[in-house]
């Protein structure tokens, strides 16, 4: 058990590179890229203002948890956030919303 302890993964280029190296996990990434593509704009964002969740969340009018499950629900999909919502964030960060169709 002594070995057991917790070995943090480096997550940077490389392991980005290692990862999409697998097809199936490329193809995932690539059927998601929008969904990440958002998520990373919302915690640089988040990061830029120095926040933390709970302090985004007491400027929407909201608890920690839904700005977590707001932020987490963009990768696993099981929610998608309204435009409101998102808004909301943007503001809360010190940011404003635009969507563009490409």
């Amino acid at each position: 058990m002594a070995n057991d302890t917790y070995q943090p993964v480096p997550h940077d280029a490389a392991f980005r590179e290692q990862l999409l190296s697998n097809p199936a996990v490329k193809a995932d990434y690539d059927a998601n890229i929008t969904k990440y593509a958002i998520l990373d704009e919302i915690l640089s964002a988040r990061r830029e203002a120095g926040l933390t969740q709970a302090q985004v969340a007491e400027r929407m009018g909201t608890k920690a948890s839904a700005v977590t499950r707001l932020e987490s629900a963009l990768v696993s999909g099981k929610h998608s956030p309204s435009i409101d919502t998102l808004r909301k964030y943007a503001a809360a960060v010190g940011k404003k919303l635009e969507v563009h169709l490409v």
